[in-house]
């Protein structure tokens, strides 16, 4: 408790009370108590005049960033739209080229074997040539004949075609006649063997 010279101040810590106990000039305190409560009251209305002034701007604020916020939602929706849409594309695009890989993978199967095939078909060809190699080689001595014989049957024939060809001069100057004709025929070489 303490006592003041004009008036006496009780205070209570328990209940939280402020209690005024006038004990001389009561008409002074009171006019300082009302200018204090009227001070105190100007000072609570500026307060809640700044407070107000405060509130309205964080209001205005608030408001922007709600407007804000629901334009990203709606561009959020269209790029999720979006996404959607392209990550479809995309699934789309895969299986294509899953397909696509998949008949290509035939093609290579087929090139593959057409490779084979032409493989065998070279390996086979190698074969028939090196045996028609050593037949031709076992047998170039009688082809070698052959070809002699085939050429001197040809120059008899041509002999004979040009006896045939001139048959009045052929009585008279026969040998003559047979050396100018045989000097005329193309010369047959013949063919001789490799070794």
């Amino acid at each position: 408790m303490i006592i003041l010279k004009k008036y006496l101040v009780v205070y209570n810590v328990n209940n939280r009370v402020i209690k005024l106990l006038y004990t001389q000039g009561g008409v002074q305190v009171r006019i300082i108590l009302y200018l204090s409560v009227a001070v105190i009251a100007i000072a609570f209305l500026i307060l809640v005049l700044y407070l107000a002034k405060t509130l309205k701007s964080l209001q205005s604020t608030l408001d922007s960033v709600s407007q804000t916020l629901s334009g990203l939602e709606n561009q959020l929706q269209g790029v999720t739209q979006e996404t959607a849409q392209l990550l479809h594309k995309t699934n789309t695009l895969a299986e294509n080229i899953q397909k696509k890989t998949e008949n290509l993978d035939s093609v290579f199967v087929a090139v593959k074997n057409v490779g084979t095939s032409i493989q065998g078909f070279n390996t086979t060809l190698q074969k028939v040539s090196a045996k028609a190699q050593n037949k031709l080689d076992h047998n170039e001595d009688k082809i070698a004949q052959i070809i002699q014989w085939s050429s001197a049957i040809m120059e008899l024939r041509d002999r004979w075609k040009t006896k045939n060809a001139y048959p009045e001069q052929a009585n008279a100057g026969g040998i003559e006649l047979q050396a100018q004709a045989s000097d005329n025929l193309p010369k047959k070489r013949f063919l001789r063997s490799r070794y």
